[in-house]
């Protein structure tokens, strides 16, 4: 599972220096653990032009859901049969990219191909004033570094593998790539001086639970044909799974931060135990508050540090990420949830040390409801992993209630990927700069103590204004444990506060950290939440 996919599966390597973890996760969801989910019955029987809607998807998609699922179409032979060697010989070609040539055009398309671990046909349509025709690709479309056995000269492709635009992201004069829809429902995108890191997904079901989870599939997208010096791209899809199908949306607009709206209209074909809304997809091995027992120069390794959830009433929750000893699950309840999201706010270069990931640059990603989304919870999920290609870190909202056969649902929201996106932070107050843990009592010491010592550093906001003698006081506590000292001090000589807890807890307990720092009858900080796994 390490092998790393060619510039194919991803990006030019400025942009994405490890082009094999992504892709290859997603596609293995996709491909080994998918139920079979068959394309969409009209892409094939579709006339040259056809009336196309938000509404006409929709439509089919909840007739669609009244039907049993089909099994996948099949590809043929050689393309069955492509290995992991031949597919990295197959790139796009460049001179082949949809609207290049499209005068006034900020976008371009290119796409995967089939083989090696994606084998069922995604089919793309092209929407101008409203009529549908075929995306069609052909052997003309890639560049083969050695000939496809079995293949002939020539040959159509049954569909694609998926499909990636490109913008002037950067520079005027590259485009680069700005999003990819690869596996499954999995897609990622990129905000300016960004590389790639974290995935977003169409839909989780039944993620962490028991019986399994399942993967529902993009199967078709309608992309509207760009208009001359249009800053935004909109594109729809189509997705399937046994249990739900659904009618997609996307608005992409790139930029410092780049926004993505999406409207996502659901129908369930079964009962579903937990339904996961605009899931997001990470990697967390070590670094920070948990250092692990790593051999390795690094310092850290994550493509996101931390949750973050801001609520209406300007709240905002900050909880480190962590690699845990065993699978761990958070649920925060949501409501009044203004933003949620998984985030990389250290942007030091040596905080990693990695000149080939730069993890300094992977994209914070959170996720704005667009109306009311009611009650729910947003849920945390942190897999052990012992390797960097494995995406251990999930996050999404639940809405509350019960999700029945014949539910129809909708739900709109704005993702926003970039360094510093909205939704990253609190910009009223003290923001959670560091956590680090470790043995409790005197540092330096040797003495046995149970206690465990958490460091919370704030910069920021009015607390940096306040003196070292100001009144400020901090508020924490422990879920399944004992608060047994907390000191809080500005640090000399900077403006940042430093809270100083040390907790118990008994063997085998999770315990749940929380911690803020309030005075002169006001809030002054991020909320810092913490969970601690006590072996």
């Amino acid at each position: 599972m390490t092998k790393p996919l060619a510039p194919n599966a991803c990006i030019r390597e400025r942009l994405f220096p490890h082009p094999s973890r992504r892709s290859f996760l997603a596609a293995l969801a996709g491909t080994v653990a998918l139920p079979a989910i068959p394309g969409v019955a009209w892409a094939q029987s579709a006339p040259e032009a056809a009336p196309f809607s938000f509404d006409w998807l929709t439509d089919q998609m909840r007739s669609a859901a009244r039907e049993e699922d089909a099994a996948p179409e099949p590809i043929a032979d050689f393309l069955a049969e492509l290995d992991y060697d031949a597919y990295q010989r197959i790139n796009f070609n460049r001179e082949r990219s949809r609207y290049a040539d499209t005068e006034g055009s900020h976008f371009q398309l290119e796409t995967f191909h089939l083989g090696w671990l994606f084998k069922e046909p995604v089919h793309i349509f092209e929407v101008t004033d409203g009529q549908a025709v075929p995306m069609n690709f052909s052997s003309e479309d890639f560049i083969y570094y050695e000939p496809v056995e079995g293949a002939g000269e020539q040959f159509d492709l049954p569909g694609v593998a998926g499909f990636r635009l490109l913008s002037q992201l950067n520079r005027a004069d590259i485009y680069d790539e700005l999003v990819a829809f690869l596996g499954a429902s999995y897609f990622r995108a990129l905000g300016k001086d960004c590389l790639y890191g974290l995935s977003a997904r169409g839909l989780a079901v039944n993620t962490g639970v028991s019986g399994g989870e399942e993967f529902p599939r993009f199967t078709d997208f309608w992309v509207e044909r760009p208009t001359p010096d249009s800053d935004t791209m909109v594109f729809y899809a189509a997705l399937r799974s046994p249990s739900v199908t659904g009618a997609y949306r996307f608005a992409i607009t790139p930029g410092p931060t780049t926004t993505m709206d999406v409207t996502a209209r659901l129908f369930l074909r079964e009962d579903i135990q937990q339904l996961g809304i605009a899931p997001l997809t990470s990697m967390y091995l070590y670094g920070g508050a948990d250092p692990g027992e790593f051999d390795d120069f690094r310092p850290a390794v994550h493509d996101s540090e931390a949750l973050i959830m801001t609520m209406n009433s300007g709240e905002t929750f900050f909880r480190p990420l962590n690699n845990p000893p065993r699978l761990a699950g958070s649920f925060l309840g949501a409501n009044g949830l203004a933003s949620f999201g998984l985030v990389q706010r250290d942007r030091d270069f040596d905080t990693y040390l990695d000149a080939q990931a730069h993890y300094e640059r992977r994209p914070s990603l959170t996720v704005e409801p667009i109306g009311d989304w009611g009650q729910g919870t947003v849920r945390l999920l942190e897999i052990p992993s012992d390797l960097e290609v494995n995406d251990n870190i999930v996050a999404y909202w639940i809405p509350e209630g019960e999700t029945r056969a014949g539910d129809e649902l909708e739900f709109s929201y704005r993702l926003n990927w970039g360094l510093e996106p909205h939704g990253s932070g609190s910009s009223e107050r003290a923001q959670v700069l560091r956590t680090r843990v470790g043995k409790g009592g005197v540092a330096g010491v040797e003495e046995e103590t149970d206690r465990r010592k958490f460091v919370v550093d704030f910069q920021g906001g009015l607390l940096a204004e306040l003196p070292s003698d100001g009144e400020v006081t901090a508020n924490v506590s422990v879920l399944r444990g004992n608060v047994e000292e907390t000191v809080l001090s500005r640090v000399s000589g900077t403006d940042t506060w430093r809270l100083v807890i040390e907790a118990t807890a008994e063997p085998g307990t999770t315990a749940e950290l929380k911690a803020s720092i309030e005075g002169y009858g006001r809030p002054l900080t991020e909320t810092w939440l913490y969970q601690w796994v006590k072996e």
